[in-house]
């Protein structure tokens, strides 16, 4: 059995028309005897934030169209909105549910204290409850990976640090696990006291919590095996506490190799060169990054889980630059679509997305299923 588990991606580097009672639907269809198979929501994680340039940062325009491509041509029925501040995650959330798109919103404010974190939750889980009382289809969740996140849960005063830190080993287990359950309990509170839908949680997935606290158990899941049966193995723990499962992120790089690398895939580019470039003799591969996100698919379907959300549909600071390999940062990008700037050497040009193989592959599948429904 081959295995490679993940921490997180790129997120970190780059800086009501629905009906209501479909947020009420039970973890996948059921045939006429009962057995469950497929999955209720499809998705993809939509992630907002400042930006690295101003070319790069959230613009409602932008965000609008994005969201009409995600339902129009991606056939997503979810949209797992994620990212920091009030005004972009609401406006997006807002959007969606316009445009009859499940929402699944999901504040990932970091680096700052822990009081700033939970006042954010609660910011956004009344919003998210005014969409709900309206008649959008939306569950909250209360985080991610919040030892990645909040401070003080690792040693680290930055995410990269706390990154570095677990991944040599210097931290106390016993310390991490006492915070982090501290953290996730004041969360669910704070989640509950404001939102009165489903609630949930994205934790890594070797992560230890109390899925008592929350409706949905939520998995960012990153591992590569050779064959199903090995995912299934795996995924079954998760099944255990009774309650429907979803896979808040899933998916991998845009490389020959990316599966293996798990949730690290964007390590392959060294930020310490101006400007940043890819190590090593890396090769390009859209297929490997399709037939990856689909093989999942498969078995999130055979299990019968409730959602999968694909991470993600776009890393507009890991701009695709297909004459120049050893700049091609999109390579280290976990989006489903690609940044193409007009002129490639200037921050400040305007660019656009286009379809990767995998966005294509979705498309086909989240199309299937949403005409069978």
């Amino acid at each position: 059995m081959e295995k490679t588990t993940g921490i997180n991606r790129a997120q970190f580097l780059a800086g009501a028309a629905a009906v209501g009672a479909a947020a009420l639907l039970p973890a996948g269809r059921a045939d006429a005897k009962g057995r469950r198979h497929g999955l209720t929501r499809h998705g993809v994680v939509y992630t907002v934030g400042e930006g690295e340039t101003p070319a790069t940062a959230w613009n409602a325009a932008r965000m609008r169209a994005d969201v009409r491509a995600i339902r129009d041509d991606l056939h997503a029925d979810t949209l797992d909105v994620t990212g920091d501040g009030f005004e972009r995650l609401t406006a997006t959330a807002a959007e969606a549910a316009e445009r009859g798109l499940h929402v699944w919103l999901q504040p990932t404010l970091g680096d700052v204290p822990r009081r700033d974190i939970l006042d954010h939750l609660a910011e956004c889980g009344r919003f998210a409850e005014r969409l709900r009382r309206q008649g959008a289809s939306v569950e909250l969740s209360v985080g991610c990976e919040f030892w990645l996140f909040v401070p003080g849960i690792l040693p680290g005063d930055t995410v990269l640090e706390r990154v570095e830190n677990r991944m040599k080993g210097n931290f106390d287990p016993v310390r991490m696990q006492r915070e982090l359950d501290r953290f996730t309990a004041k969360a669910a509170e704070v989640g509950r006291s404001v939102f009165h839908g489903r609630l949930s949680y994205a934790a890594a997935q070797d992560d230890e919590v109390d899925w008592n606290l929350f409706d949905v158990v939520g998995i960012d899941y990153y591992s590569s095996f050779r064959r199903p049966r090995d995912y299934v193995r795996e995924l079954r723990q998760y099944l255990r506490w009774g309650k429907p499962v979803a896979i808040t992120e899933f998916g991998t790089c845009t490389f020959v190799g990316a599966p293996e690398a798990g949730g690290m895939g964007w390590n392959i580019v060294d930020y310490d060169k101006n400007p940043p470039e890819i190590r090593g003799d890396v090769v390009r591969s859209e297929h490997t990054q399709a037939v990856h996100l689909t093989q999942l698919l498969d078995v999130f379907e055979s299990m019968g889980l409730y959602a999968a959300m694909a991470f993600e549909f776009l890393t507009a600071d890991a701009p695709h630059r297909p004459d120049d390999p050893r700049h091609d940062l999109d390579m280290a990008s976990y989006g489903i679509a690609k940044a193409v700037k007009d002129r490639p050497d200037d921050p400040r040009s305007d660019w656009h997305w286009e379809p990767k193989e995998a966005f294509h592959a979705l498309a086909r599948r989240y199309g299937r299923c949403a005409h069978s429904q």
